[in-house]
């Protein structure tokens, strides 16, 4: 199984970064989950952001974060809604699926017949 983050939505914000105090460099990211096994890939509605100084080259944290990034940050957070989730049967959970369906068609025939 591996999961997987794909990126739904990444703006460049004009606020002042807390650790350097620089206004240029911050980056919002936010990322869906995506599962994919050997069965099936599934989206999932697991959505992380990420804030980040490209100026200082640190990740910004919650914790940190002023009233105003805070405001910015929810108006991207409703502005980026996640996408639906889904559930996708790969080749091989198909393959596996139409051998099973030809064994019971076949027994049930054999114990018909006999």
């Amino acid at each position: 199984m591996k999961e997987m983050y794909f990126t739904l939505s990444e703006a460049s914000l004009n606020n002042h970064c807390p650790q350097c105090f620089s206004m240029e460099g911050l980056t919002l990211t936010f990322k869906q989950k995506l599962i994919k096994s050997t069965w099936s890939v599934r989206r999932t509605e697991d959505v992380q952001s990420k804030l980040f100084c490209k100026k200082c080259d640190q990740q910004i944290y919650p914790v940190d974060w002023d009233l105003d990034i805070e405001r910015v940050y929810e108006y991207h957070r409703k502005a980026t809604p996640p996408k639906p989730t889904y559930f996708k049967p790969t080749k091989n959970l198909w393959f596996i699926l139409i051998l099973i369906i030809i064994a019971v068609v076949g027994a049930a025939t054999y114990v018909i017949l006999n």
